[in-house]
């Protein structure tokens, strides 16, 4: 059963949980009821029909904790089997005449015909309109196993956390192995009686029947919707903030700082032969960012080769290697390939002799259709070649293919290119909040420009994919930051520094960030100084914002911190 706020005429289930026996106290023509002494609200009323007082039975077995077997046209309950299509009854096998009738598609039962199929009892009021009907709760399958959960209260006051404790267990040990919750929030903003119930099923496939609470919110409010996020969302959670496009922006200033060229290469994304897609030498350290998809009607490979043009040995070493293949969902390829890029530590150091090649990265095989992300930090100790080939499976990576490859046209829609300074070092103290950075706009964060060295021609890298940000922010404690996408999906990761803390973090934990106003949350900064290291995630849309909130003293951020997590 879903969960309405009682006050909004929904039914309310198992008021209080039932240990022995279910009282059901109803008024004919009514729909207010009580079980067990707690009020109770049934949506189709009981009435009197050919001068029997009926029950709506769905309704009323759900309020008993009585299980309703069997499918449409033929269902019992306890002694009582009820043909719905053609409104008879069978009471241990005796036709039960005028028992059963159908009002508006309700079923409606006899009152006196439930009772004995029950083994109730059944006493009415002085006026006879006011019926009591008491039942013992069924006795269930003892195989089955039993859903169980407590909350810390019964009562709470809007934007309070609910703690829930589960405690289910099987009769014979057997493993819980899956839970269904109906009606479970951490939170209710809105005053009401809530419904929450829990059904588990055990290893060997048996389900428990649901095990139900209510809880009843009311008085002053604690927090916010967005207040009570940034208390208790996880890091990579989604909130709400419909003022987040008002919030002024914070000044982001460059400092001096490690800085090195990109070499990207996304155009032609989707070569249809084998070819080179770009090439440039470096000498030092270099990010290489490839993102193509395969548009060969055949399987392909893309291929990074690394060839010494100094006249003395030279090493090639990764320093950091992230990378997403093969897969057909582009959103997918950016943010795999940062995780594993921030995840990533020292790896291969290759020698090369004078004018030899050979391969710094491979993609695994790819399908038609299907693509790579690679994002791959290099420092070399001369100068080499570097050259990105789309190369069809067949084809071996030698120096000898390779000057038979053709090189490929760039496709006019996307950027291939290199580009000088792909590290930008900012600074920013906090001051008034809330407060927002912009990245990726081409405006307050201006796009990189660089040469595409095929052609010869300046380009321009909107949205600085496979540049890395390294923000220092001051004054971070009592903060919280989050990111805010301006344009459209995006799935990203960012690695967090907060004092000894060290932690990547995936945006969002899972789906998209979609909505500037739905911002993801980053996180909750414990030192005074916080560093955030950021690339754009290809395959997604920029720009966005990193959004700061001064957690401590924001308006309506009350009430105790829950911090017990069962």
């Amino acid at each position: 059963m879903p969960f309405v706020p009682a006050s909004l005429g929904g039914p309310v289930a198992h008021a209080a949980v039932i240990s022995g026996a279910a009282q059901l106290t109803f008024t004919l023509d009514q729909p207010a009821a009580f079980l067990n002494g707690e009020p109770a609200r049934l949506q189709s009323v009981p009435r009197v029909l050919d001068g029997r007082a009926m029950l709506p039975l769905r309704e009323t077995a759900a309020l008993l904790g009585q299980p309703l077997l069997g499918g449409a046209g033929q269902v019992q309950i306890g002694r009582l089997s009820i043909d719905t299509a053609r409104n008879r009854a069978l009471l241990a096998g005796a036709p039960q005449i005028g028992a059963v009738a159908t009002l508006g598609g309700v079923t409606y039962v006899s009152v006196r015909v439930l009772a004995d199929a029950l083994n109730a009892n059944l006493s009415a009021d002085d006026t006879g309109r006011t019926l009591t009907l008491t039942a013992l709760r069924d006795g269930g399958n003892p195989l089955a196993p039993q859903a169980r959960f407590s909350t810390d209260k019964a009562v709470y006051a809007p934007g309070e956390r609910v703690v829930y404790t589960e405690y289910p267990f099987d009769p014979d040990g057997a493993d819980i192995t899956a839970r269904r919750w109906v009606g479970k929030q951490d939170v209710f903003f809105q005053p009401g009686r809530y419904t929450v119930s829990l059904t588990v099923t055990n290893s060997r496939g048996m389900q428990s029947a649901p095990f139900t609470r209510t809880i009843t919110v009311q008085g002053a409010p604690i927090d916010t919707p967005l207040t009570y996020a940034l208390k208790y969302a996880e890091p990579g959670d989604t909130f709400a903030d419909p003022q987040i496009l008002n919030y002024p922006a914070a000044t982001a200033q460059p400092v001096l700082g490690d800085t090195y060229p990109l070499l990207f290469s996304d155009s032609p994304e989707v070569p249809t032969q084998s070819g080179i897609l770009y090439q440039d030498s470096i000498s030092g350290r270099a990010r290489l960012l490839g993102y193509h998809l395969n548009g060969l009607n055949r399987p392909a490979r893309m291929i990074v080769m690394a060839r010494n043009t100094e006249a003395r040995p030279v090493e090639v070493r990764t320093d950091r290697l992230g990378e997403t293949a093969p897969t057909r969902l582009e959103s997918l390829l950016g943010q795999v390939t940062l995780l594993e890029y921030f995840a990533s530590t020292r790896g291969a150091t290759l020698t090369l002799a004078p004018g030899e090649s050979a391969a710094v990265y491979a993609s695994p095989t790819l399908n038609g259709g299907s693509g790579v992300n690679l994002m791959q930090d290099l420092t070399t100790t001369g100068r080499v070649e570097l050259t990105f080939m789309m190369l069809e499976a067949a084809l071996p990576p030698t120096q000898q293919v390779m000057q038979q490859l053709p090189y490929l046209q760039p496709d006019g829609k996307h950027v291939r290119g290199t580009f000088p300074n792909a590290v930008r070092n900012l600074r920013v103290n906090l001051g008034a909040l809330p407060a927002r950075i912009v990245i990726g706009d081409g405006l307050v964060d201006p796009a990189l420009t660089g040469m595409d060295m095929l052609t010869r021609q300046p380009v321009r890298l909107l949205g600085n994919y496979g540049v890395l940000y390294n923000l220092e922010v001051n004054g971070a404690a009592g903060t919280a930051v989050a990111l805010s996408p301006r344009g459209g999906l995006y799935r990203g990761a960012m690695n967090v520094q907060d004092g000894p803390v060290e932690q990547v973090i995936k945006l969002p934990r899972s789906g998209n960030a979609l909505l500037p106003d739905q911002p993801v949350l980053l996180w909750r900064a414990g030192a005074d100084r916080l560093n955030i290291d950021f690339v754009p995630a290809s395959g997604s849309n920029l720009p966005i914002s990193l959004v700061f909130y001064r957690t401590r003293t924001m308006p309506g951020f009350g009430g105790v911190l829950k911090s017990y997590t069962p």
